[in-house]
C-alpha cells in the first residue's frame, strides 16, 4: 500500500507520532493492552493511524487524551486493499496472490517489520523525519531486534522497553540528543556503532 497524496502521507505521520506520544504519556493501566513491546507500539500507532478518527473513535479516549487531526482520505482502516492484514510477512517483491495467501497479516514482529514493511534512508540521524523509526540489533542476545518512533520536530524517540526481566517493561521517551550520549554504547544511534541499523521508513509513505 502506498498513500499517493502529500496531504495523506503527512496526516499519517502526525497521527502516528500523536499516538506514540500519546502511548508515552498513558498513565499506569492506561496503555493499550496490546502495547508490550516495541513491535507491538508500532504496529498499534500504524493501525489506529489508519482509522477514520470520528466522534466514534473517539469515544474511547478520555477528554484531551487524543489531538483533533484530519484522517487519511485515501481509505480507512480496515477497509484498506489488504483489508484488516496490513503487515508484510516476508521480503520480497509484491504479486497479486500475497492479497490472499496469507503474505500479509496484523502481526509482524520487529524483525519482520524493518526487512519487509519499512525502507532505510540513512544512518545519518539528520535524514529522520517526525514518524520514521530508527532501529537497532543487538547482537549480543540472539540478535534481538529493537525500534524506536522519532516524534516530535525529529528530536525525541518515544520506544517500549519490552520485558525486562519479570517486569513487564515501560514506554519511554528520550532526546536524540541523551541517547547520542547513552551508557550503554550498543543504544548510541551513531554510524560507528554496530548495532545501530540506520533511520528506517514505513514503506506506506514512498514517493518514487
Amino acid at each position: 500500500m502506498r498513500l499517493h497524496s502529500a496531504s495523506d502521507r503527512q496526516a499519517f505521520r502526525l497521527w502516528f507520532t500523536a499516538l506514540a506520544d500519546r502511548a508515552a504519556d498513558a498513565e499506569p493501566g492506561q496503555l493499550p493492552p496490546e502495547i508490550t513491546d516495541c513491535a507491538s507500539l508500532l504496529r498499534y500507532a500504524y493501525r489506529e493511524s489508519l482509522r477514520l478518527h470520528d466522534d466514534r473513535w473517539y469515544a474511547q479516549y478520555s477528554a484531551e487524551q487524543m489531538p483533533t487531526l484530519t484522517s487519511v482520505q485515501q481509505w480507512s482502516y480496515p477497509n484498506t486493499p489488504l483489508g484488516a492484514g496490513l503487515f508484510r510477512t516476508h521480503s520480497g517483491p509484491f504479486v497479486a496472490s500475497d492479497v490472499t495467501d496469507g503474505t500479509f497479516a496484523q502481526f509482524a514482529d520487529a524483525k519482520t517489520l524493518i526487512e519487509a514493511n519499512t525502507f532505510f534512508v540513512s544512518r545519518d540521524l539528520r535524514a529522520a523525519r517526525p514518524g520514521d523509526l530508527i532501529f537497532f540489533r543487538l547482537l549480543e542476545t540472539d540478535s534481538q531486534y529493537h525500534s524506536m518512533v522519532v516524534t516530535t520536530q525529529g528530536k525525541w524517540v518515544v520506544y517500549h522497553t519490552g520485558p525486562i526481566d519479570k517486569h513487564p517493561g515501560e514506554m519511554r521517551r528520550v532526546l536524540l540528543a541523551d541517547l547520542m550520549q547513552h551508557p550503554d554504547p550498543r543504544w548510541r544511534p551513531t554510524p560507528s556503532n554496530p548495532n545501530f541499523l540506520g533511520v528506517y521508513r514505513w514503506n506506506i509513505l514512498r514517493e518514487d
